[in-house]
């Protein structure tokens, strides 16, 4: 590849023969002939090697190597100087500043050259080692959102991948693809009573145990808490279903000591079949769940398989539903401001809004729980709207008494995101509230954008054109591709908290985030962790 050199240089005669012996050597050169005119060619070429005059009308050699180094695009261009002066109080000013090298006027052809190559091996080193360390990073990256982070198995994406290559292989009419869900019984007892250091260590032998049982063609997956997933696709018949699920359910019925206590470990499985129970991963593992839901109903350490009839709603969900409806123009819901603080000054730079229900009866009800019912029943799309009206509202207040430059952050849902009036009724909510557009940032999950990218990406560079940011939230969790961050215009990273969680503790956890951090700062995101 061709390099390209900048010259700056403002007596003609050395600037044209320094460009024509670097010609004829094979280097693109550029020439320029003031210091003004190579700061922008500089920052408009991007070139590998600067070569410029000390002493220039206007704007000398040191301004322009000052101007150079305060842009992050050429902090780290290789600068050498050309300077028809010999005092170490001139050399040392210039290194001071970040000049690369010297060239004392009148000099050879081969101290020219050589002074260039020297600099431009330096530098394919140093590229070199950064490039190695970014493909570490990508690495781990590319393995943390492929697997879960406590029990190395594979995630819900690994999942979603795995389907993708069965489905193209499967013969329907030899072969069945299962999908099962499985849950431990009673494993909050294990946290509650001994700890999560012991519920994490009876994860990860569940987790080694399911794996020595399933045969190498299936795949077993975490999704989290204590849930799992597997995919058998070599069974023909429903019996050769059964029998795998009773061996899975044979090697966890035993006891295990954690913390000198006995363990009695059981599991419910939930059994759902490709294509009579659905189509794609998210339905097969939705209709899994809900027949392991019913095992263990059932009183648990069975298994069952999904049918249409399965009564999956609990009354205190229908209850839930019902009193949804009404708890906005009831007032029930409040809007709690969670800080951001920044870890270089430790002041607050900002605050993300997060929905709470006060219900008269139950009293605070977990955004766990009703945020699926909010996004089932399609009123996540009024509430959507609430929660963004009164955070524009509160961040005016904020801006008004002075804190110009505090940013809000709000989560949008899938529904909301999708809805083409979207961009129109947050135009029209920042008007009436008349907050600057810049404040507001919006939160987005990577399963929000994965469905129709195109549009997604359009959706984002028009909020992007209003002064909006946007963040990617819960990264690493979902189905996060590092592919995503280059097609996807975010400005915001967020971490995951399960990432930064006991991390003075977890030295392989501690490794992760480190890459994560890397790839955000190699991205230029900004990132923040919970």
């Amino acid at each position: 590849m061709m390099r390209k050199i900048l010259v700056i240089e403002d007596e003609e005669f050395v600037r044209e023969n320094i460009i024509e012996l670097l010609d004829a050597e094979g280097f693109d050169v550029i020439g320029a002939e003031n210091g003004r005119v190579g700061v922008n060619l500089a920052k408009g070429t991007i070139p590998d090697l600067i070569i410029c005059d000390v002493m220039m009308p206007e704007m000398d050699g040191y301004s322009v190597l000052t101007s150079l180094r305060q842009d992050s695009m050429m902090a780290t261009v290789p600068f050498i100087f050309l300077t028809a002066k010999a005092a170490k109080n001139d050399f040392r000013q210039g290194m001071e500043l970040g000049a690369d090298d010297y060239i004392t006027k009148p000099f050879t052809r081969a101290e020219l050259l050589g002074s260039i190559a020297s600099r431009l091996k330096k530098k394919a080193a140093v590229h070199k080692h950064y490039n190695t360390e970014l493909q570490e990073a990508k690495n781990k990256l590319n393995y943390l959102i492929h697997h879960d982070s406590l029990t190395n198995l594979p995630n819900r994406l690994s999942l979603r991948e795995r389907f993708k290559q069965v489905k193209q292989h499967i013969d329907d009419n030899q072969k069945l693809v299962t999908f099962l869900c499985l849950g431990l019984d009673r494993f909050n007892q294990v946290n509650n009573n001994l700890g999560h250091f012991w519920g994490d260590y009876l994860l990860k032998f569940v987790a080694e145990s399911l794996t020595n049982c399933v045969d190498i063609q299936g795949t077993v997956a975490r999704l989290n808490g204590d849930k799992f997933a597997v995919i058998i696709a070599t069974a023909q018949h429903k019996k050769d279903v059964i029998n795998v699920v009773k061996s899975i359910l044979e090697s966890l019925y035993q006891t295990i000591v954690l913390d000198d206590q006995e363990v009695f470990i059981t599991a419910s499985i939930g059994i759902a079949i490709y294509p009579r129970d659905g189509e794609d991963v998210e339905q097969l593992l939705n209709h899994a769940n809900q027949a392991m839901l019913q095992a263990k109903r059932h009183g648990g350490d069975q298994y069952q398989f999904y049918t249409s009839a399965l009564n999956v709603n609990s009354s205190n969900h229908l209850t839930l539903q019902s009193s949804l409806r009404y708890a906005l123009e009831r007032e029930e819901f409040q809007v709690y401001y969670q800080p951001q603080i920044s870890l270089e000054t430790g002041k607050i730079v900002g605050a993300e809004a997060l929905l709470r229900w006060h219900h008269p009866e139950l009293g605070l009800i977990p955004p766990a729980k009703f945020i699926p019912i909010a996004e089932e029943t399609g009123l996540i799309l009024s509430i959507g709207e609430w929660i963004l009206q009164q955070a524009c509202q509160q961040a005016k207040v904020w801006q008004n008494d002075g804190y110009t430059s505090f940013r809000i952050a709000v989560n949008i849902s899938g529904r909301q995101f999708n809805k083409p009036e979207f961009y129109h009724n947050l135009v029209k909510i920042l008007q009436s509230t008349e907050l600057t557009y810049r404040t507001l940032e919006l939160e987005l999950t990577e399963s929000i954008l994965v469905k129709n990218t195109e549009t997604a990406i359009r959706q984002l560079n028009d909020l992007k054109n209003l002064g909006l940011e946007i963040a990617i939230d819960d990264f690493g969790t979902g189905y996060s591709s590092l592919s995503y961050l280059q097609q996807f215009p975010f400005d915001v990273l967020k971490i995951d908290q399960c990432f930064v969680r006991n991390i003075v503790q977890k030295p392989n956890q501690a490794a992760i985030t480190k890459a994560i951090i890397q790839m955000a700062i190699s991205c230029r995101f900004k990132l923040f962790a919970i």
